[in-house]
Parts: structure tokens; sequence; C-alpha cells
């Protein structure tokens, strides 16, 4: 049997915004225990030149939410990037995955050839469906889960391997 544009994308985007919201339950409570505040816990950067954790989230679930609803043929459901907690980026997660749970794999299965167009700052990008979700979708989610993976851990959460995972 053939893995299914839905199983490649819906089940995978639900695991890692799953596992990124258990990872920043982790980083929390590290930055409570040190007196850490969150607006300051959510501006660090691993290096001055990029982006923050909170936007490492917020691009994470973008990603993820947006990749879905394109896939599917749908205007992707917009989210305001104003979070400056973390009780509002759990919000952000948890709407998030109700979102992308919302779709059901006869909207997904068979979007392979799928036109998307992606206006960026930097021009257009076209992809048909398939490449959209392995070249593009999935290694941005991945990338921006494991920086703010990398930014909870240089800040000094005792999490592993196996949280960023989690359990099969």
């Amino acid at each position: 049997m053939s893995l299914s544009m839905y199983q490649a994308s819906v089940p995978v985007f639900v695991r890692a915004l799953t596992n990124l919201h258990h990872v920043l339950k982790l980083g929390e409570k590290h930055a409570k225990d040190k007196g850490v505040d969150d607006a300051t816990m959510l501006q660090v950067r691993l290096i001055p030149d990029m982006l923050p954790l909170v936007k490492q989230v917020q691009i994470a679930t973008d990603m993820a939410k947006n990749g879905t609803a394109r896939l599917a043929g749908v205007d992707p459901l917009k989210f305001d990037d104003n979070e400056t907690s973390f009780a509002e980026l759990y919000a952000r997660l948890d709407r998030a995955i109700d979102y992308i749970k919302s779709f059901k794999p006869e909207q997904i299965d068979g979007s392979e050839t799928r036109a998307i167009v992606l206006k960026t700052r930097n021009g257009e990008l076209n992809f048909e469906g398939q490449a959209y979700l392995l070249h593009y979708v999935l290694p941005n989610m991945f990338f921006h889960c494991t920086t703010a993976y990398d930014i909870l851990r240089v800040a000094g959460t005792h999490i592993g391997k196996q949280d960023f995972i989690g359990k099969p």
C-alpha cells in the first residue's frame, strides 16, 4: 500500500506541533524555575540574526496549517502573530492542531499534482502538491520546530531527542 498525501501531511503536522507544545511546556517550567518571565524567554534567539523563540513557533504553526489548507485547495486560516506568553503560544498550537485535524483524507488525497502558488517577498514560488509538501512545507516546519527546540536547549531547558520526537 502506498502512502497517501493525507498520511504524509496531517498526522505528521499534528505530531510535530504536539511535540513542540510539549517542549515549550518544559521550557516554560525551566524559565519559571529560573525566574525568567515569558516576555524575556519568548525573545531568546540562537544568534542575533535569527528569529526569536516566539517567531519560530509562529512559523512552524503557519507552515503546518497553511500547508494543509493549500493541499486541500482552500485558503488558509489566518492567525495574528501577536503572542506574548507561553499560554498564548499553547493556544495558537492548539488552534492550529484543531484546524489541521478538521481536514478529511478526501480533501488532501489526490493533491500530488495540485498547482500551488506562493507569493513571497522574493517573488512567486510555483509547486505541484507533492513537491510543495515534501520539499517546502515539511522541511520548513521541521526547521522551525528544531530551532525552537534548540533555543530552549541553549537556554538551559532539560530536554532531549525523545521530547522532540515524542512517543511512537
